[in-house]
């Protein structure tokens, strides 16, 4: 997330044309409410958080809608590498 802030936020050149980059522009606001969940887990789980992202620059669509992969497919990919998914 915090790789991906700075390239959509000061329209950097490295891993701009990135699938996962691209699936974020114009949905800011989402990133942003992405890392804020994340930031209350590692709070949750005892770390701790020195890097906020400005939530002035948090614009666009508050939802992601666009993924590399779909759900389902992430979903076939984790349990053929083992992992048991609680959906």
């Amino acid at each position: 997330m915090h790789a991906l802030w700075p390239i959509i936020t000061n329209n950097k050149k490295a891993y701009a044309h990135h699938p996962e980059t691209l699936s974020w522009k114009g949905k800011l606001k989402a990133l942003y409410l992405r890392h804020e969940a994340l930031v209350e887990e590692m709070g949750r789980r005892g770390y701790n958080h020195h890097t906020p992202l400005d939530p002035a620059l948090a614009t666009g669509k508050a939802v992601q809608d666009e993924f590399v992969d779909s759900y389902e497919k992430q979903v076939r990919i984790l349990k053929e590498r083992g992992y048991e998914c609680r959906v």
